[in-house]
């Protein structure tokens, strides 16, 4: 006796991450469930600034965008570094950049 099985289905599930990754992966994406967090990355996307300028670009206390800033740096988002005695921030990386532009162009279209 044969299974059926509907058209597509053992494609898609071929493409279905194991439990522990498809974890780790809704946690990273809820690191851009924040308003604050996404405005950070963005200012960040082509600069790399003090945690004081993104706090006056933002009309954010510095206490606020540190923190923000230290979720985003947990989570391998944004990259720090020193400056003498004060810290610069960026974006890590390209993949970054292009998760949060093709974010943007998917929501326009």
């Amino acid at each position: 006796m044969s299974v059926f099985h509907p058209p597509g289905s053992i494609k898609a599930q071929s493409h279905l991450p194991g439990e522990k990754l498809s974890l780790e992966l809704a946690d990273f994406y809820k690191v851009f469930g924040d308003f604050s967090r996404i405005r950070i990355l963005f200012a960040l996307l082509d600069n790399e600034l003090y945690v004081n300028e993104l706090a006056e670009l933002l009309s954010m206390s510095q206490s606020a965008v540190s923190h923000q800033l230290r979720i985003l740096r947990q989570n391998k988002l944004v990259r720090v570094r020193k400056d003498g005695k004060t810290s610069l921030y960026s974006l890590d990386d390209d993949h970054v950049y292009r998760i949060l532009t093709e974010g943007l162009e998917h929501l326009s279209h």
